[in-house]
């Protein structure tokens, strides 16, 4: 297993080497496709091993630290990390055919991608809590680049309000962290940043300065994770990026971010009485609904929908972590990877239907099916999907959560929670049925998808179509553990 994990972190720095080094893009978009094929294998082998020995897997002196929490959020960062190679691949051709990049542009695009995924896959994997906010600021600052990609105003605008909000919150997040280590080094005079030796004394921590600490880790992380009122960068910048990279910061950046609040939730929960942080929780959690519901509404932007739609997706997981509970967390992680490969699939068409109307403008949008068969007919499911409606796998975890929250009493909480998804549903119909249907303009051809973007698109329906009636293992068991290991059972 420990080959396993080396090997995971290898791969994208492998191909971010052999990406700086390469002056043929069709080859090496290829190389990138089959080297993220090959980390999904050792992810679900990894998963698999896991499960068998059902013991988390350390390396290098306890450095690196997996348990089951950890190889949950690896399977799925891996999964949509491999359906965005293979939409990249189309995607890139396109912008070098319009020369709308050069081919120096588009290497130093695969670059980035690989160490965006390489800094995403070190959250999850590092076991010093200091180390995990160094990977999390790693992630900041590939990823700024890849929004800024295009060099317009807009997006070089979007880039540079991504940076320093994220920035903030990630500074906030430091000293929470700082914070976090003294408390440690008080109670039992040890210094040490290992996420295991503070949850093994977690008791004996002050709780006054444990209290303040995870407000620092929740407003901080909270940030880059997309929380209202944090969420400002978000639409910016999600609508600025490259498709490919619009979707891997909705699907799974977001989700590393909420990792790291998770692993601290932890460490409070054992210190505190969990009311404290289910209240934080859920606080965040409805406001962040709130603010995206009302966000939703007015929107013309495609992608800026979308994104506002990540806002609503991150309050429910939120949510549904603070309602608690073996179904409301259960149904927090499970909705973690129905939305990453729902969202992940509306921003594959979102970019090929920005690339074929040559606007974001939705107002400009109409026959998107007939213009786009394969695109449309797959976003009509998508947003069937994000809107929650049955058979897809958002309408179960959302039903679990909302379950969990009327279970517990949570009454007013579940109505709130009730009237912005309905809110929400109503909306996300309306603005797709528009661009969908209708005529479409005579100057826009009807278009077919290559090969590698169907399958993409296949890749990502099949999980969200197939986990509405039953979830596959090994994500239920990784869930089940996972569940066990944030109730600290």
């Amino acid at each position: 297993m420990q080959l396993l994990i080396i090997l995971l972190l290898l791969i994208p720095l492998i191909l971010a080497l052999l990406s700086f080094l390469s002056k043929e893009i069709k080859p090496l978009a290829l190389l990138t496709s089959l080297g993220y094929f090959l980390n999904l294998i050792l992810s679900l082998n990894l998963a698999y091993q896991y499960l068998v020995n059902n013991t988390p897997i350390t390396l290098l002196n306890n450095s690196i630290y997996a348990d089951a929490l950890s190889v949950f959020f690896i399977l799925t960062i891996s999964i949509v990390v491999f359906a965005t190679a293979l939409y990249s691949q189309s995607y890139i051709a396109h912008d070098l055919d319009q020369k709308t990049i050069t081919d120096k542009k588009a290497n130093l695009f695969y670059v980035l991608f690989n160490l965006f995924v390489l800094s995403m896959l070190l959250v999850t994997l590092v076991n010093n809590l200091g180390l995990m906010w160094v990977a999390i600021e790693m992630t900041t600052l590939v990823s700024t680049f890849l929004v800024g990609f295009y060099n317009t105003k807009n997006s070089v605008e979007a880039a540079w309000k991504y940076i320093i909000i994220c920035s903030v919150g990630i500074t906030l997040a430091l000293l929470g962290t700082i914070l976090f280590s003294y408390a440690l080094l008080f109670a039992t005079n040890t210094k040490s940043l290992n996420w295991t030796d503070m949850l093994s004394v977690a008791s004996k921590l002050d709780p006054n300065l444990v209290k303040i600490a995870f407000i620092f880790i929740m407003v901080g992380y909270g940030t880059k994770a997309g929380l209202a009122p944090m969420h400002t960068w978000l639409p910016d910048a999600h609508s600025q990026a490259v498709s490919p990279i619009s979707a891997l910061l909705s699907g799974v950046l977001l989700k590393t971010s909420i990792y790291a609040i998770l692993r601290y939730t932890m460490i409070a929960n054992k210190c505190l009485a969990p009311s404290y942080t289910s209240n934080i929780f859920i606080l965040f959690g409805l406001l962040s609904l709130a603010i995206s519901a009302g966000f939703i509404l007015i929107q013309k932007d495609i992608k800026r929908l979308l994104a506002y739609h990540s806002i609503e997706h991150v309050g429910i997981i939120i949510f549904g972590f603070g309602i608690g509970g073996p179904l409301g967390i259960f149904g927090a992680l499970f909705h973690m990877f129905n939305h990453a490969v729902t969202k992940s699939l509306l921003f594959f068409g979102a970019g090929n239907i920005t690339n074929t109307y040559k606007t974001h403008n939705m107002h400009n949008m109409r026959g998107v099916i007939r213009a786009l068969p394969f695109t449309g007919i797959m976003v009509l499911m998508g947003t069937f999907a994000l809107a929650g409606l049955p058979p897809f796998s958002i309408f179960f975890s959302e039903m679990m959560i909302l379950i969990s929250a009327f279970t517990q009493g949570y009454y007013l909480y579940s109505i709130l929670f009730l009237l912005f998804v309905t809110i929400i549903f109503g909306a996300i119909i309306h603005h797709f049925s528009k661009i969908l249907f209708g005529e479409k303009p005579k100057n826009i051809p009807v278009t077919k998808d290559p090969l590698p973007v169907q399958l993409a698109f296949v890749f990502l329906f099949i999980f969200m179509l197939v986990m509405g009636f039953f979830i596959l293992e090994p994500i239920n068991t990784l869930i089940v553990s996972a569940t066990a290991i944030l109730r600290g059972i």
